[in-house]
């Protein structure tokens, strides 16, 4: 099967006809069919990403965080009346608005999340369904991932006579309404597809492409720091080993603050409650619910000031310009930090946050990090910078979004050994089943 990529027009949602068997280093789809497809308007393109309570916030977050990125105006909004979804792994997502105010706006992009029973409440939705079969019939770009190809557009009939791809344990379903490929992203004519939240950042970077064409792609995907071996084993970087011991389970804080970057907060935690950690998720401000860095609202589980009550076996720290300023200038969480280190214990942080936190208040003393490419100058020690996941004892660090799997997945490996580290990246489709 050729990999291909649709090359770059001055209006790409017009007229795009596939490029040659183009193979781009950060992502890649097949392409089988495409079609003409009308932009909704000349500005930027609007996109709806519907969520509904058990959505899998990965792939939410993902493809949300992505597409504003690139400049997409993105809706998220809830399948129900409430704003606040309850999305898998106790994660939880405040929506823009609700699908039923939307019946008479027009999106160039409808992406819809997976997840169950996230998906069949999608599917239930009949003010959704009908909303996303005008945009179809309007020859509108449209896609879903994981499960979502085969438990709402199937049973809607919206890939009829397509080829597409879903999570591999629903694929006999998605067989009975269309013929199936293993592509980690597949188009055709005007759906793409894909299979998991370990394919999600390449459905998603995807999109960008047939919104904006392949130039802007390769622009947002840069610095996402995507790996170029999709589906491979992932692997770590580790100096001065130690056998990580814990309560069982572990308990980590996770905290969170205005300009946290969402998808390496919401990775991070979803991978590490499935691996059943306890994982508390605190927020660093005087309100539960925060801004992230592309503006997509998280609520913590506690204020951070309440978590700080109770000791840890590991703290992570996610990234984002504006969350690592705010863990910097946080005294309580710094303190954490400190007495984190100072018995012993297990600590990390990715993207901006090495630099902009651990590094200036001393927590990287002795050690070897890496952290977000453009941020790599501010460490002390830069010589293992340009490893995607550094762990040095009782410290593990990590560089930007594109790595956050990685990170979540070597975390989980130190806790509670390799082979269930493979076993989840093979559950996510991060590596190929």
């Amino acid at each position: 099967m050729a990999m291909r990529h649709l090359q770059l027009l001055p209006h790409p949602l017009n007229n795009f006809t596939p490029k040659h068997s183009l193979f781009n280093n950060r992502f890649s789809f097949s392409s089988f069919s495409s079609t003409t497809i009308s932009m909704a308007s000349s500005n930027s393109p609007k996109v709806l990403v519907p969520i509904a309570n058990g959505t899998e916030p990965m792939e939410a977050v993902i493809t949300i965080d992505v597409l504003r990125r690139s400049g997409a105006d993105v809706t998220v909004a809830s399948a129900s009346n409430h704003l606040q979804v309850q999305a898998l792994h106790g994660i939880k997502i405040v929506a823009d608005a609700v699908v039923s105010d939307l019946t008479d706006n027009v999106f160039d992009l409808i992406a819809l999340p997976g997840g169950v029973p996230g998906v069949d409440n999608l599917r239930d939705s009949k003010v959704l369904e009908g909303l996303v079969k005008r945009h179809v019939e309007d020859g509108r770009l449209y896609a879903a991932v994981c499960a979502a190809p085969a438990v709402v557009l199937g049973p809607w009939g919206l890939l009829k006579g397509l080829k597409a791809t879903c999570y591999p344990s629903f694929m006999e379903k998605l067989a009975s309404y269309t013929t199936t490929v293993e592509s980690r992203v597949q188009l055709d004519g005007r759906v793409v597809t894909s299979r998991a939240p370990g394919t999600t950042m390449e459905f998603a970077v995807a999109l960008v492409e047939q919104l904006f064409g392949k130039e802007k792609a390769d622009e947002v995907a840069g610095p996402l720091v995507m790996r170029s071996n999709h589906g491979e084993e992932y692997t770590f970087k580790e100096l001065n080993p130690v056998q990580w011991t814990f309560d069982n389970p572990p308990k980590i804080l996770v905290p969170i603050a205005n300009g946290t970057e969402e998808m390496e907060a919401v990775i991070i935690i979803d991978i590490l409650r499935r691996a059943k950690a306890d994982v508390v998720v605190a927020s660093v401000g005087d309100k539960l619910e925060i801004g992230a860095s592309r503006k997509v609202k998280l609520e913590a589980d506690v204020l951070l000031d309440e978590a700080a009550k109770h000791s840890y076996d590991l703290i992570v720290l996610p990234g984002g310009l504006g969350g690592a300023e705010a863990f910097a200038n946080s005294e309580t969480l710094v303190c954490l930090l400190k007495k984190q280190r100072e018995l012993n214990r297990y600590y990390g942080a990715i993207c901006a946050s090495p630099a902009l936190v651990l590094e200036p208040h001393g927590l990287l003393k002795g050690k070897k990090a890496t952290a977000f490419p453009a941020m790599s100058n501010k460490l002390s020690d830069q010589s293992e910078a340009e490893n995607r996941v550094v762990v040095d004892g009782n410290l593990i660090t990590s560089r930007g979004p594109g790595t956050s799997i990685e990170y979540g997945l070597a975390i989980v490996e130190k806790l509670f050994g390799r082979k269930v580290g493979l076993e989840l990246a093979k559950t996510i489709v991060f590596t190929n089943p």
